[in-house]
């Protein structure tokens, strides 16, 4: 005699065939469900948001226009670029006469080591005397100098200081065009980025003139 294996009726899933009493469970269910993909789209879209490059990313290495006819003669103005501070100086005669004289004191009074741009190899380190362009930044340990004019009363500058820069982290000193004194913690001259003259009045940092 065959024997046949009992018929098994499928057993209804209580959450997919709710009972006319399970109203109220089924309406928690969808509103659970909702509330759930409503928070994962809100915290995915900031999310998201990170993930685009902002403004400054994105301009990190572009060059940096710069309107100097605001700069009164003997003024500076400072801009950002690629994260450092760049220092505008606006000459005077008696700032451009002052840079010569006291080359034998200098480390590198021709700029001549490879860090520097050729526009700096000359007396002004810079494409026009008036204007002097460099980074901010000490080349000892990074701290950031000051400006030292001429007969700034400081015990570590000489009487007969010609003007310049002074970086009180560790003492080193810079005459007006950048150039380190001998004998100090700084190795080089303050850095001169690449820029040239979009106009007389504007001049683009990270844009070395052709």
């Amino acid at each position: 005699m065959r024997l046949t294996q009992p018929l098994t009726l499928p057993i209804a899933c209580p959450a997919s065939n709710p009972e006319p009493g399970d109203k109220d469970k089924r309406r928690w269910l969808i509103a659970t469900g909702t509330a759930g993909a409503s928070a994962a789209l809100v915290t995915a879209v900031p999310f998201v948001s990170t993930l685009a490059p902002s403004e400054r990313a994105k301009a990190a290495g572009a060059a940096v226009a710069v309107d100097i006819s605001d700069i009164a003669p003997g003024g500076s103005k400072t801009v950002e670029w690629r994260g450092k501070p760049v220092w505008i100086v606006h000459r005077t005669p008696e700032m451009i006469e002052a840079l010569g004289g006291h080359d034998e004191q200098l480390v590198d009074p021709g700029s001549a080591r490879d860090q520097q741009p050729v526009l700096a190899r000359n007396t002004a380190r810079a494409l026009k005397a008036e204007v002097f362009v460099a980074v901010g930044i000490c080349t000892h340990l990074g701290c950031s100098p000051s400006t030292a004019p001429a007969g700034s009363a400081h015990p570590s500058l000489p009487a007969d200081w010609p003007g310049g820069f002074f970086c009180p982290c560790h003492g080193s000193t810079f005459d007006g065009a950048g150039r380190v004194y001998k004998n100090k913690p700084a190795p080089t001259n303050l850095e001169v980025p690449p820029y040239r003259y979009a106009s007389d009045s504007r001049i683009l940092i990270g844009d070395e003139a052709g």
